[in-house]
């Protein structure tokens, strides 16, 4: 291999750094109707009266709709394969408005100015209804967020819309109680994660525009193309095939663009005004009305013997959706799923959850989905029973950790551990950061004080039977080669990637595959960018389209020497004979293939996957904490991280320092506060924090590469994995160090200063 397990720059590194990328907001036309949404000032509310007569006289104005100009046919925005999971409950504008920026009415004007004019000039009367704000107490309450009769769950998940519940479900595998009564040692504690946003540069957008043909075209920042097709045609009631989705360059997403938060829009105004329409987001919006991470409550049983086994694990997780469903009972299974399967030597566990809705803005996909909260959860709690032991956290987690071979315990999509080197990760781990010399504390004098933290971390590859990936390639007349993708790059770098394992197929220079973006008129269907799915699924796509395009230019080279294909090998450059000296080359081959041949010079594969090999990740921190302000300073981060073989280790490396950096910023930073009417009080980065490249310390990131023998090139995923061990990590080291457990994100210097005040209080 030339390629794979090579760092191999970016295909679009220069012009990246050059500015050169297109995105949506530069391709949408200069004249095009500029579009903003009127939102809710009410957490809970119904609209009674609203005119629009005074703003529908400003200049320029083109279009503005309300809740009874758009179709009444419900549907969701969550970006997920068909039939979606998420329930059916959003209408493009309803009568009830739901949470604080619920969207209430649209506005489509010819500049800017004559939009935001016509906004103020909108009188609405609400009916302001009492909300239901605390995710404590969703469940049956006698406030019901969706009492509509054409509220429809399409899956059986639990779901009861008159009991605010948007899906609920008990796993189990033994008699977990039973267990826990037999163990020497046990804990019962209960952790909290908040509604962390995604804080992508690029914000929500998208522009629309009807072809030639009347047909709806959308180019969107989006992670899931081909899913928003589909969610457009039913929204709009048009139909997927009146719908074309394309792809440009897109400025991160990490999760939040697996919801079609914007496309809606804009191309319902193109549908009544037949004109070219754009929506941008203001950072506001992205802030106040987007799709960030569910806020979940996990409570974790469990329980050990006397040698430090973990014999029984009980996890209760309740996830707030928010006002709307997106990805709510999806993203609260890998709450258990994920951190149940880090630890293989159990003989009971049970996984219970109810996911609630509430009158907040609703949730969403985020980087991790869902495992971020669960692994924060569980890895603090085991630190807390190893602790109760009186043994060495990261001890108990040697004597019980996964290995390859071992049962997977509770975990969706492989029966046994295919691939792990998990052990292997926690001895370089150790090693890096300095454990045994380090662990548990140092004073350092001056009322400061050293620890470090450990946390496992696990994720998947996909969603096994679920996600497909596709892929096209074709030869040229020139010799070169094009690789058509439904997958999407959003800046993780999978288009160069991809183009790695064609060009070690097919034996070319990286630099002659040409990596096409997404078009869904013309790209091969691929579920999208998410579930870490892309490396694993779409590289075996792109693998089978490369050798059965091998396998023809092979075939053509033959009958072009007057040979049969097995009496001819092709090395990338010429196909020849084996057993003379006659050779034609790659660009006769490919000029042949245009003129008089019945050899298709261009193949195209689908592929998806009955598992889901995890990657596993080992993430150690170092904090420095003074006791008298409670401030801290995370000195050092360590990761080793088993994504089998890494196909690009520059990329692999990049990616996990960025994932550890997002951790980091919901560990520490990242404080969401809502006041007492539903409104989010932080609603710019002045108030919601996240750190920059001097908050994070030292990063520092290793591979113990496995082989999992499922994927050709021997790869797992690595895109999600690396953000679930920070909050866990830096959450133990600050017990170690001064004996405060912190079971809500973020840690701030007040919550240890007022928890070591009341240590000394009770003294």
């Amino acid at each position: 291999m030339k390629y794979v397990n090579t760092s191999v720059e970016k295909k679009d590194a220069m012009a990246l750094v050059t500015g050169q990328p297109v995105y949506t907001d530069d391709l949408a036309p200069k004249d095009c109707l500029i579009v903003k949404l009127l939102r809710s000032p009410h957490a809970h509310a119904l609209i009674e009266e609203i005119d629009t007569q005074a703003a529908f006289k400003v200049p320029g104005i083109a279009c503005i709709l309300t809740y009874q100009d758009v179709p009444q046919d419900r549907f969701t925005f969550a970006g997920q394969t068909y039939p979606e999971l998420s329930p059916y409950d959003r209408l493009i504008l309803d009568q009830r408005v739901r949470f604080v920026g619920d969207a209430v009415a649209i506005v489509a004007g010819e500049n800017e100015k004559a939009v935001d004019k016509a906004l103020k000039l909108i009188k609405v009367k609400y009916q302001v209804l009492e909300a239901v704000l605390d995710f404590h107490e969703a469940k049956d309450n006698s406030i019901v967020i969706h009492p509509e009769d054409n509220w429809e769950s399409r899956v059986p998940v639990g779901a009861d819309n008159k009991r605010n519940l948007c899906a609920a479900r008990e796993e189990s595998s033994g008699d977990v109680e039973a267990v826990l009564k037999t163990c020497k040692y046990t804990v019962d504690r209960t952790y909290h994660t908040k509604a962390n946003q995604q804080a992508m540069m690029e914000t929500f957008r998208s522009y629309t525009y009807l072809d030639h043909f009347g047909r709806m075209n959308v180019v969107t920042s989006t992670q899931v193309p081909f899913h928003v097709r589909r969610i457009l045609g039913r929204a709009l009631g048009i139909g997927a095939s009146n719908v074309r989705v394309i792809k440009p360059r897109i400025g991160g997403g990490f999760g939040a663009k697996q919801t079609s938060v914007t496309e809606v829009y804009p191309a319902l105004v193109t549908l009544k005004t037949k004109k070219p329409a754009k929506l941008v987001y203001s950072r506001y919006e992205s802030q106040i009305c987007s799709s960030p991470r569910h806020e979940m409550e996990v409570r974790v049983r469990l329980g050990a013997d006397e040698h430090g086994i973990l014999k029984a694990m009980d996890i209760h997780t309740l996830s707030n959706t928010g006002a709307y469903g997106e990805h709510g009972p999806t993203t609260v299974g890998l709450s258990g799923h994920k951190p149940l399967g880090l630890y293989g030597k159990k003989e009971a566990y049970r996984f219970t959850y109810e996911v609630v809705y509430t009158n907040r803005m609703s949730a969403g996909a985020y980087r991790g989905y869902g495992a971020t909260q669960g692994i924060f959860a569980v890895e603090s709690a085991v630190d807390e029973l190893a602790h109760e032991m009186g043994m060495d956290p990261v001890k108990f987690r040697e004597l019980n950790l996964s290995r390859e071979g071992d049962p997977f315990l509770g975990y969706d999509g492989c029966p046994v551990v295919t691939s792990c080197t998990l052990d292997k990760c926690v001895e370089k781990a150790k090693e890096m950061i300095g454990w045994d010399e380090k662990y548990p504390v140092k004073d350092m004098g001056n009322g400061k004080v050293r620890a470090v933290g450990a946390a496992l971390a696990m994720q998947g590859s996909s969603i096994a039977g679920v996600d497909i990936g596709g892929a096209e390639v074709k030869l040229g007349e020139d010799g070169s080669y094009t690789l058509n993708l439904g997958a999407t790059d959003m800046g993780t770098g999978c288009d160069t990637i991809l183009s790695q394992m064609a060009a070690d197929i097919l034996e070319t220079d990286i630099d002659n595959i040409i990596a096409f973006g997404v078009d869904t008129d013309v790209s091969p269907y691929d579920s999208g960018s998410y579930a870490s799915a892309t490396t694993y699924v779409t590289g075996m796509a792109v693998t089978d389209a490369c050798q059965k395009l091998r396998a023809q230019i092979q075939k053509l080279g033959a009958e072009m020497l007057e040979k049969t294909p097995e009496e001819v090998d092709f090395d990338g450059k010429v196909v020849y004979e084996l057993d003379g000296d006659r050779k034609v080359t790659l660009e006769e081959i490919a000029v042949k293939g245009t003129c008089g041949n019945n050899v298709n010079l261009q193949a195209s594969a689908t592929r998806s996957s009955k598992i889901s090999p995890p990657p596993f990740m080992v993430g150690m921190a170092e904090v420095e904490i003074d006791k008298e302000t409670g401030s801290l300073e995370l000195l050092d981060y360590v990761a080793v991280v088993d994504c089998g073989t890494p196909i690009n280790p520059n990329l692999a490396r990049v990616q996990t320092e960025g994932g550890i950096g997002q951790g980091i910023g919901m560990a520490l930073y990242e404080d969401i506060q809502y006041n007492e009417k539903g409104q989010l009080r932080n609603n710019s980065f002045m108030q919601y924090k996240i750190p920059t490249r001097q908050d994070v310390g030292k990063i520092r990131v290793e591979f113990a590469p496995s082989y999992e023998k499922s994927h050709p090139f021997g790869a797992k995923s690595i895109g999600e994995i690396v953000i679930n061990t920070p909050c866990p990590a830096i959450a133990n080291a600050v017990d170690h160090a001064v004996g405060v457990r912190i079971r809500e994100m973020p840690i701030t210097a007040e919550k240890i200063a007022m928890e070591l005040l009341k240590r000394q209080e009770n003294k």
